[in-house]
């Protein structure tokens, strides 16, 4: 089979930096399933991006589609002449040239014929058009006179089957095999003589690294050394080295500095100021304490870099002063003195102000502070003034810095440290591996407010549907849930959310309750995916139904050392065949007439079960109380061999029923590990 390799790059304007990953991924996507509708073969398939270009690299691509067998299904051999002669009519033939076969129990009219494979050469424009206009964009722009939409306006195509030039014109563009380097320097236009030869040929030529990974991978060395050369180390937040990566062709990674004065101001202020504003990597010494310097990454080799550090510098220099002047305002005004305004701001249409949502948050935080035994006094506070800084200057210039700054402030207030800290924590964890509130006001106020949002969005029918989570109530859930798990507070969930809709005005619907504890099961289901538990161990639990997520992990936890013992397989079966047997008895007791019992297995079981029910009476351990159910093996085992459940005697079967039952309520009393099965 012959095959070239297939290069398609597509030249822009600028592209959007936080959309180019998916704009890549997505013209990959398209082109990949564009060649297979057409049954062209190819080996791999390379994607590159810069902020200027998109590109798709076909390794060995075929270069015409294989012949084609194209068959026909007529009438049936019985069917009247003139539909067996308008079919072959359809076909172009005679009715004497079309085949007979059978097809299920009768025979029917086939008609056949080979089409030749089309070559390769003359699909790709059609695969590249249908790629590009396929690619999910937003808000496309549109310019000059033309119809034509994208992402940016497009400049530049290059096609390249081996070393030809395909034959196709695409979005208004000729294609052809010249490319363009970076905007100011260097060779404006070059030739891509053989595909193959894309990526190397960019950075032989104009010094361009159009693989995204292998270009963010090079701007973390170049920051690093930097860093280094400082005595310093960077803080590499991911999104933003992937962001300056879209950002730049051609990274030469610099440092620059500010006046130490500016770092009066909370640092996260300046850092805000530097990542989002100007999209700089801070630095930090030795003691963990920020650097009063910047590290940013230029698209351009300079012959006189101390023009452009200086150039820098003056640009941070007003984003710097602007925090400094927030910082200094807001703090001539308390915290509390902001909750008249907090009136005005709402919170959402039916759930009232931002003011109504901090007074729930004070009252349910009282609560549940005693329930943890955190201070009351301090989670109301924090409850009460946790919004507070939303309409402070600094958070109204740097949204990212809301709580954080409400923490520094509450400490100028002259507020306990323990509020100070609850409210700066209390929207933690806010994304997937995010770190928990560090103390118990913290977890309170977290707590209610993350519930507080839950319990109104979905009181007011806005809860998620399919994948649409327009109000992020998956990932608020998930934390939610991570807190009471992973911090270890035995609260019981459906008690809370009652409480939480009961605070809402008239218009949130109460009889919500039972769907928004499913809605927090089904992120628990999946907190439980992502740390690889067993689907059936999940469900085991979920059967007995637990309304404490602590409690929950803590069977999960039991039922995990349980299924690792020799012995769990055959109670497991066991339950199951118990359940099985008593799905007919809804309203058996677990109360067993021992005066009835006749054969010795029975009897021993019943006085094994009655020693392990005192032994799990008195303990809360689920682990412990799974190996005491494990000693119950054998005289199940033996139960199950020698003694005849339905006995023809009434009173004798009510009785074995009655143990079996109690036997299985035992082990409900962690998990239904009938589900284990």
């Amino acid at each position: 089979m012959n095959t070239q390799d297939f290069l398609l790059e597509l030249g822009t304007e600028e592209l959007p930096p936080m959309l180019l990953p998916k704009l890549s991924k997505a013209l990959t996507d398209n082109v990949v399933a564009e060649l297979k509708q057409l049954n062209l073969e190819f080996s791999t398939v390379d994607s590159f991006a810069t902020p200027r270009r998109l590109a798709v690299l076909v390794h060995d691509l075929q270069l015409q589609q294989a012949d084609q067998i194209i068959e026909r299904k007529g009438p049936s051999v019985s069917a009247p002449d003139q539909a067996v002669a308008g079919f072959a009519k359809s076909c172009g033939v005679e009715r004497s040239e079309l085949a007979q076969k059978a097809f299920g129990k009768a025979d029917y009219y086939f008609f056949s014929k080979e089409q030749k494979g089309l070559e390769t050469q003359g699909l790709l424009a059609q695969v590249v058009d249908t790629a590009i206009k396929n690619i999910p964009i937003a808000k496309p722009m549109r310019w000059g006179d033309s119809d034509i939409q994208f992402s940016r306006p497009t400049h530049w195509l290059v096609m390249l089957l081996g070393s030809e030039v395909v034959n196709a014109s695409v979005m208004g563009l000729t294609a052809g095999n010249t490319t363009r380097g970076l905007r100011f320097t260097g060779k404006q236009t070059f030739e891509i003589t053989q595909a193959s030869d894309y990526r190397q040929t960019l950075m032989d030529q104009a010094q361009i690294e159009v693989d995204f990974e292998a270009r963010k991978t090079l701007i973390r060395q170049q920051v690093v050394e930097v860093a280094n050369n400082n005595n310093a180390t960077a803080v590499i937040d991911e999104s933003l080295l992937a962001e300056v990566c879209a950002l730049v062709e051609y990274p030469r990674a610099f440092s620059g500095g500010f006046s130490e004065s500016f770092l009066a101001v909370p640092e996260e202020a300046l850092i805000s100021a530097m990542k989002s504003h100007q999209k700089y990597f801070h630095m930090l010494d030795a003691n963990g304490k920020l650097l009063p310097s910047f590290i940013s990454v230029a698209n351009i080799e300079s012959s006189d870099l101390s023009v452009i550090i200086d150039g820098n510098e003056r640009v941070i220099r007003p984003r710097l002063a602007d925090s400094e002047f927030f910082w200094e305002q807001d703090k001539r005004q308390t915290l509390e003195s902001h909750l008249e305004k907090l009136d005005r701001v709402l919170f959402m249409k039916s759930l009232g102000s931002m003011s109504d949502k901090a007074k729930r948050i004070e009252s349910l935080s009282g609560t549940i502070a005693t329930m943890i035994g955190a201070n009351e006094q301090d989670a109301k506070r924090a409850g009460l003034l946790c919004k507070t800084d939303l309409v402070t200057e600094m958070v109204g210039e740097f949204a990212d810095l809301q709580g954080v700054m409400g923490g520094y402030y509450a400490q100028n207030d002259g507020e306990s440290e323990s509020v100070a800290k609850a409210i700066s924590e209390h929207y933690h964890p806010r994304f997937a591996g995010d770190t928990l509130p560090s103390t118990q006001e913290g977890l309170v106020v977290s707590i209610t407010d993350k519930l507080d949002t839950i319990t109104g969005i979905y009181g007011i029918g806005q809860g998620p549907t399919g994948s649409k989570d327009p109000y992020a109530l998956r990932r608020m859930a998930l934390g939610l849930l991570r807190i009471m798990v992973e911090s270890k507070l035995d609260l019981n969930l459906k008690s809370l959310i009652s409480a939480s809709l009961s605070a809402h005005s008239s218009e949130v619907d109460t009889e919500c309750a039972s769907a928004i504890y499913k809605f927090m099961m089904d992120r628990l289901r999946a907190y439980y995916k992502e740390q690889k538990l067993s689907a059936k161990a999940f469900e085991a639990v979920l059967a007995v139904k637990p309304e404490s997520p602590f409690d929950f992990h803590l069977r999960v936890e039991a039922l995990d050392i349980f299924t690792k013992d020799d012995a769990s397989a055959s109670l497991i079966e066991a339950n199951k065949r118990i359940a099985n047997m008593l799905k007919d008895h809804q309203d058996l007791s677990t109360d067993v007439d021992q005066s009835v019992l006749v054969e010795a297995a029975e009897k021993a079981l019943y006085a094994q079960t009655v020693e392990v029910a005192n032994k799990l009476s008195q303990s809360t351990d689920y682990a412990s109380n799974m190996q005491q159910l494990i000693s119950l093996k054998a005289g199940i085992d033996t139960f199950f061999d020698e003694v005849m459940v339905n006995a023809d005697n009434a009173q004798l079967k009510t009785a074995r029923l009655s143990l079996i039952n109690w036997v299985r309520s035992l082990f409900l009393s962690v998990a239904d590990v009938s589900h284990l099965s």
